[in-house]
């Protein structure tokens, strides 16, 4: 997704509902929906069947947050809600909705719900091969670019819901399609700071399809991984230093100590150069600051979308300085791409952390896997 290729990275609705009558509350759901390491939603399934959801960080030092009711459609005549009460009343399990960030790709395709998709905002990101063939068949509507939503596109394919995503608090783009009575929800799987809270948002997709055992399993599954292969990498003798991000301009940007990639290196067991640091998107710094504290790194890890040694050598004779360069110890996700070019790694990278982490523990603890066949992370060209 585009927005990612900029710092790494991103969700509202409303439908006429009947009387004014709340919903009983659960007494036999966690009221979390099992929900571990996310941070930015909640589920609470009720004794009615409904699913109640809760967005609490819907982008970045978001001071909204939006509540939404999943009602069953068998159930639909049964029960009524206080439309005051939520941002937006739906009916599950949906047959049709959009989604807007690729990252809502393999949460779809996991839970075998990708033919539910009708359309997408700017589709050529798009790397699912499944996908990419609903595409080619015109059974994937191209929607525009977010910022810019063809909403008149929108309207027309009358999904049922519409999943987007905001950088911030202007939500214009979505209001004409609410004013259409088309629901409209947030996800805020971006702005998660964890690998395994980033990947725990399969859990959100789950109960528009009435797949929340299968969702369970599914992360279940790549949690063990996750944890398994973060256990192994603390057995490594050595910790090696790791530098990241590159220059843009006069201005090198890298991650945070707190933010999703530093978290990786940590978990990897790795001594990225920032990870003190309390910033949970990315650092802005100068070159010769970068130079001065990571001059000596062992490993270079992520340089923006450099592809090659000699692309970077073009872009700024200042890269040549760092050892990780001259040693050729810089590694990329740049050179994984789908077949109309779109990053895997912003795309899948977040529902298969485990995959990363093993490239990264492959990379730089050779010893502890070394039959791993790298996924996402491959040596600079």
């Amino acid at each position: 997704m585009r927005i990612y290729l900029l710092l790494f990275c991103y969700l509202f609705v409303f439908v006429n509902c009947k009387e004014q009558v709340k919903a009983p509350q659960s007494k036999t759901y966690p009221k979390n929906g099992n929900i571990t390491y996310a941070k930015g939603f909640s589920i609470e399934k009720q004794d009615s069947g409904i699913s109640i959801i809760k967005i609490t960080s819907p982008w970045p030092q978001a001071e909204a947050s939006f509540t939404y009711a999943l009602i069953p459609k068998e159930k639909q005549a049964f029960i009524t809600l206080d439309k005051n009460a939520y941002d937006a009343i739906i009916t599950v399990p949906v047959e049709d909705l959009v989604v807007t960030s690729t990252t809502h790709i393999p949460a779809l395709e996991a839970l075998g719900e990708l033919d539910k998709l009708t359309g997408f905002s700017d589709t050529k990101y798009i790397s699912s091969k499944e996908a990419r063939k609903r595409i080619d068949n015109n059974q994937i509507k191209e929607l525009g670019v977010n910022e810019s939503l063809n909403t008149e596109a929108v309207i027309a394919l009358q999904p049922d819901v519409v999943i987007g995503f905001a950088l911030n608090g202007n939500t214009n783009v979505y209001k004409t399609l609410q004013r259409s009575n088309i629901p409209v929800i947030f996800n805020g799987d971006w702005v998660e700071e964890s690998p395994l809270g980033k990947a725990e948002w399969i859990k959100f997709f789950a109960p528009f399809f009435n797949k929340e055992a299968k969702a369970d399993s599914i992360f279940n599954t790549i949690e063990q991984s996750y944890l398994k292969t973060k256990k192994l990498a603390q057995t490594a003798k050595n910790k090696p230093t790791v530098l990241s991000g590159a220059l843009y301009k006069d201005v090198w940007y890298l991650p945070g100590g707190n933010s999703w990639a530093a978290n990786f290196l940590k978990d990897a067991n790795a001594n990225y150069l920032w990870q003190n640091s309390n910033d949970q998107g990315s650092l802005s710094l100068s070159w010769e600051q970068v130079l001065k504290v990571a001059q000596h790194a062992d490993y270079w890890i992520a340089p923006a979308q450099f592809k090659s040694y000699d692309e970077m050598r073009l872009a700024s004779e200042h890269y040549m300085q760092f050892n990780a360069f001259k040693n050729k110890k810089v590694f990329t996700f740049a050179n994984t791409l789908g077949e109309t070019g779109g990053s895997l790694y912003y795309e899948l990278a977040p529902q298969r952390p485990d995959l990363v982490l093993k490239d990264l523990i492959h990379i730089l603890h050779p010893q502890l896997l070394p039959d791993h066949e790298p996924f996402f992370f491959k040596p600079l060209l």
